[in-house]
């Protein structure tokens, strides 16, 4: 890709303390939320500030603040977002101090950065087609070495060692969670949103986000069909969930399919991948990622139904039904199967090999863990939810033993053990996709399974018609 010269503009690459009454364009990769600060020169009221990232060629991008009271940064922060491409005028350029910027901004390449004020700055988008044209395409390009980012296997590998670390990371979108709020312990108003993310060596590894912004940018990504870098994210362990946690700070910037060799790569294995059907098996695998106490809609089958037809997002609920099709005495082989531990795919037991033409471990010595896969009936009195899956480790928990367990059980112990459940009042957690290559045009999958409190049914179920 070429760069034409800049025209009126002056680039990045050449600011400095001495230019005045400048103007520069270039397209938002990150901004912040706008926050307020007590005036030290008028006691009782507050200075606002926002501060926003802008790049202007493949190598050269800075940040900007803006400075002033409540009604202008307010108003200033509504105007754009991230993604769109600005012109500022006579902003201030000033040095940057290098300690507040490497802990507080993204890192950039400039020895400087643009102050906003309400008196002499002006910011607009930009309405000229031909520097959108050259500007936009820079929104893709990571501000980072596009080869130096972790793998989700290389987190779960390295686990706590990386602990409070800031790295990079380059991943596709597995799902984007809805975004919840909550009040501070100072009264103010927070928000949060939870995404999952996936390669080649990992599957379902959280992304959170708190700004505003931030959320507002990934709420806007297809799942299953984007790819991210995300530069500069912090990697904690979550004792709550035993696992790592990526989170975007104020550091953070998360470039949207990527234009490299290494974004597209995944890009192509996400393709494949869902194409050949492998996203569906990911997905009941990792069910008992989900939290269920964030699970509250209660529903009857055929509300779910109804539901799934007219929504095309991920539905979780729970189900007060019965378990009328639940067979645990059919042949091991048809209940415990043997998937790839590298892209959980099912072995093709005959060939011992997997089954996935484009596992990343084809050629190498396969390793496969043993699973359950149990499809299950669920009734109540509106209908039937037919081969629901129950699989993994929500199987184990839900039958109390793992397969090495099981496959140890005589076929009497394994029957009574279906009785236990089979025509029994359940509490069934459910996450329930579309799925066009299924007859019912959906796939329920079982996040938890346990029997039902009489009192606990009677109490939800009472507003039902029966």
């Amino acid at each position: 890709m070429t760069y034409a010269p800049m025209g009126s503009y002056v680039p990045i690459s050449d600011l400095n303390i001495n230019i005045t009454h400048s103007k520069v364009v270039g397209v938002i990769i990150g901004k912040t939320d706008s926050r307020g600060f007590p005036d030290r020169k008028n006691v009782g009221s507050e200075r606002f500030t926002f501060s926003f990232t802008i790049k202007d060629s493949p190598e050269h991008f800075i940040n900007v603040s803006a400075w002033g009271n409540e009604e202008y940064i307010q108003a200033l922060s509504c105007r754009f977002q991230i993604g769109d491409c600005v012109v500022i005028e006579n902003p201030l350029v000033v040095t940057k101090d290098y300690e507040k910027e490497e802990r507080f901004c993204p890192s950039t390449p400039s020895s400087y950065r643009l102050l906003l004020t309400e008196t002499h700055s002006s910011i607009r988008i930009c309405s000229d087609i031909d520097t959108e044209a050259r500007i936009l395409p820079l929104f893709h390009i990571p501000i980072k070495d596009p080869r130096d980012f972790y793998s989700l296997g290389d987190i779960t590998a390295n686990g706590q060692s990386l602990d409070g670390h800031v790295i990079n990371i380059l991943a596709a979108v597995q799902s984007v969670g809805e975004e919840k709020f909550f009040t501070k312990s100072g009264g103010c108003k927070g928000q949060r949103i939870e995404i999952k993310l996936f390669d080649d060596t990992g599957r379902s590894f959280p992304f959170v986000c708190w700004d505003k912004e931030n959320i507002r940018l990934v709420q806007t990504l297809t799942q299953r069909e984007t790819v991210l870098f995300i530069a500069d994210a912090r990697i904690t362990f979550d004792s709550f969930r035993k696992s790592m946690v990526a989170t975007a700070i104020s550091k953070t910037i998360i470039t949207v399919n990527p234009d490299t060799a290494e974004a597209n790569q995944l890009y192509t294995f996400v393709r494949e991948l869902l194409q050949s059907g492998g996203l569906d098996d990911q997905d009941f695998l990792s069910g008992d990622d989900v939290l269920l106490d964030s699970i509250r809609d209660v529903m009857t089958v055929s509300q779910l139904k109804t539901r799934s037809q007219e929504n095309a997002d991920a539905i979780h609920c729970i189900i007060y039904g019965f378990i009328t099709c639940f067979d645990l005495g059919s042949s091991p082989s048809k209940i415990i199967t043997k998937r790839c531990a590298r892209c959980k795919f099912r072995i093709n037991e005959e060939s011992w090999t997997c089954s996935s033409d484009i596992c990343p471990n084809q050629g190498q010595e396969l390793q496969a863990n043993e699973c359950f896969d149990v499809l299950v009936d669920i009734s109540d009195h509106t209908g039937t939810l037919q081969s629901c899956n129950l699989v993994g480790t929500v199987a184990e928990k839900t039958l109390g033993c793992k397969t090495e367990e099981f496959l140890c059980l005589s076929e009497y112990q394994r029957t009574s053990l279906q009785w236990k459940f089979l025509l029994e009042r359940c509490k069934i957690y459910l996450k329930v996709l579309p799925s066009p290559r299924r007859r019912s045009g959906m796939k329920a999958d079982i996040l938890s399974c346990g029997l039902a409190d009489p009192v606990e049914v009677k109490q939800n179920l009472a507003s039902f018609v029966v």
